[in-house]
C-alpha cells in the first residue's frame, strides 16, 4: 500500500488559488499603460495570442504543482510485514576494579600482564560473540556503578571496558552490593531469562549488602549468576637477597562464589591464567538463549522522485515549447 509520510504537505494545493485570487494578473498590468485609437493595425493582440497558445500550458503548470506537493508529502510504499524473530538475554558482566586486580600473575603470549589487563583481552572477544543478546556493564570496587546500561552497542560495551582502570571505584570490595545493582538494572527488563557474569579475584570487604542475602534477592527475580575466581595459585616473587613463592590468590572467598552460583541456578568457575578464562567464556557462550517476542517489520520503499521526475519535464515543456516558434523563425531568416 501507499502511504504518506508528510501528507500536511497537501496543504500547500491551495497555493496557486490564492495567488490567483489576490494577486493582478501580470498581462493585465503591463497592457493597461497602452492606448491606441484603433485596434484594427494590431490585428490579433498580443493578449490574444497568449490566451489561444496557453490553454495547454495552465492545466500542464496546475499539475506539476499537484506533482510538486505530491513529492514533498514524501510518497512511500509499505511493504508486507515481516516478522523477526529475536533471541538472545539480557547479560550483565560486573567487573571487579580494586586494587588487588592490579597482581601480575598472568600471561598474555610472552609477556606478564595484570589481572585486569587479561580479562580485558579476555573478556573483549567473548562480548564481540554475543550477537543478539542486550550486554551491560557494572564495574564495582568499594561501590558499584553502571558503566553501561543493557545495550545492542557490543563495540561501546566493549570499549567503555578498555577504558575501565585499576582503583577507579576504590580499592576494597563490594560484591553484595554490585550484585544488588545488577538485580535492580534487570528487574524492568523485559527478557525471560537474565544472566550475571561476576569476576573477582577477592572477598566481600565493603558495601552495605551481604553477598549472599544479594543472591537470595537475584533468584527470588529469575536472575542467573555465574561467578567468576581469577587468580593464579602460586607467584613467584623476587627481591634483592631471595625469592618467595606465594599464594596471590590467598583471599579469594571461593566459598561465597560457589554459594552465590549456586543459590541463583548458576555456577563457579576457577580462572588461574589467561586460557582457563577463555575457556570459562567459551563455556558460558553455550548458554541458552531467550526468546522474546516476535519484531514486526515492514519495508518501506521512498516513491517522491517519480513525481519529483515528472514534474522536472513538465516544467521543461512549459519553458521549451512556447520558444519553438521564433527558434524556427530564426532559422528561415
Amino acid at each position: 500500500m501507499i502511504q504518506f509520510a508528510w501528507p500536511w504537505a497537501f496543504l500547500l494545493l491551495i497555493v496557486p488559488w490564492l495567488i490567483y485570487k489576490f494577486c493582478p494578473p501580470a498581462l493585465a498590468a503591463e497592457e493597461a499603460a497602452l492606448w491606441v485609437p484603433n485596434l484594427s493595425p494590431f490585428g490579433e493582440t498580443r493578449h490574444q495570442q497568449v490566451q489561444r497558445k496557453g490553454r495547454w500550458q495552465i492545466p500542464l503548470a496546475l499539475l506539476c504543482w499537484l506533482l510538486l506537493v505530491g513529492a514533498a508529502a514524501r510518497p512511500q510504499w509499505l511493504g508486507d510485514p515481516i516478522e523477526l524473530p529475536v533471541s538472545g538475554r539480557d547479560l550483565l558482566l560486573a567487573v571487579d576494579l580494586s586494587g588487588s586486580m592490579q597482581t601480575k600473575d598472568f600471561k598474555l603470549g610472552n609477556e606478564t600482564v595484570d589481572r585486569l589487563t587479561a580479562l580485558k583481552a579476555v573478556a573483549g572477544e567473548f562480548i564481540q560473540r554475543r550477537v543478539g543478546d542486550r550486554l551491560g556493564l557494572i564495574l564495582f570496587g568499594e561501590k558499584p556503578y553502571v558503566q553501561v546500561p543493557l545495550t545492542f552497542d557490543r563495540h561501546t560495551v566493549q570499549q567503555l571496558l578498555n577504558e575501565s582502570a585499576l582503583g577507579l571505584a576504590g580499592e576494597r570490595t563490594s560484591i553484595g552490593d554490585a550484585i544488588g545493582l545488577a538485580v535492580k538494572r534487570l528487574k524492568a527488563g523485559e527478557g525471560k531469562k537474565q544472566v550475571l557474569i561476576l569476576l573477582t579475584d577477592g572477598a566481600n570487604t565493603a558495601g552495605q549488602l551481604a553477598p549472599l542475602k544479594a543472591a537470595e534477592l537475584a533468584a527470588r527475580e529469575g536472575l542467573k549468576i555465574y561467578t567468576i575466581g581469577i587468580g593464579a595459585d602460586s607467584m613467584e616473587v623476587r627481591s634483592f637477597f631471595y625469592r618467595q613463592t606465594i599464594n596471590p590468590s590467598a583471599d579469594l572467598d571461593e566459598k561465597t562464589l560457589t554459594a552465590i552460583a549456586e543459590k541463583t541456578g548458576g555456577r563457579y568457575f576457577r580462572a588461574r591464567d589467561t586460557e582457563q578464562l577463555a575457556k570459562i567464556y567459551a563455556e558460558l557462550d553455550r548458554l541458552e538463549p531467550v526468546v522474546r517476542d516476535r519484531d514486526v517489520y515492514r519495508p518501506i520503499s521512498e516513491l517522491y522522485f517519480w513525481p519529483l521526475a515528472a514534474a522536472l519535464v513538465g516544467a521543461l515543456l512549459l519553458i521549451l515549447v512556447p520558444q519553438l516558434p521564433s527558434l524556427s523563425s530564426r532559422r528561415r531568416g
